[in-house]
């Protein structure tokens, strides 16, 4: 090993942001500023920055990714950020639900991407069912896995 490789410091990761398509970026501003609570960071001809605490994402406009992008993201509490959310006015897909990963909903912006918004998973409440992508609902199998409720 030489001198240089037993001195380097590893690299350390920063946060990650995702980047959303959207195709109106002003409305999409709005959305997140005014029904889900973001601040802008910085906004230039056709992309802007939006965060809430520690949690960033790009808005792109007509440009990099696909509409109708997921994302999860960690809060303390998913029960109160709800209530807000829907007091704001922001379209909730799935209210929230106990998983084995989560506490967690799905909010849907202007452009159908989803935030996969979760807190702990309460411990005295069973499993519900999960909400694909195409709005099917999948129940968890007495065998394990999940099922797609008819």
């Amino acid at each position: 090993m030489s001198a240089k490789e037993a001195t380097a410091a590893p690299n350390v990761f920063g946060g990650v942001n995702p980047i959303f398509r959207v195709q109106d970026l002003p409305a999409s501003i709005d959305y997140y500023v005014n029904a889900l609570g973001f601040k802008i960071d910085f906004q230039e001809p056709g992309i802007a920055s939006v965060s809430r605490d520690r949690c960033g994402i790009f808005l792109v406009e007509g440009d990099q990714g696909n509409f109708g992008t997921w994302v999860w993201i960690g809060v303390s509490d998913v029960e109160s950020l709800f209530d807000e959310y829907r007091t704001k006015g922001a379209k909730v897909r799935h209210p929230p639900t106990n998983y084995y990963w989560a506490y967690e909903m799905q909010i849907e912006d202007p452009d159908g991407n989803v935030l996969r918004i979760g807190s702990d998973p309460k411990e005295d409440q069973p499993f519900g069912e999960w909400l694909d992508m195409h709005g099917r609902s999948w129940a968890r199998s007495p065998k394990g896995g999940w099922t797609v409720k008819p």
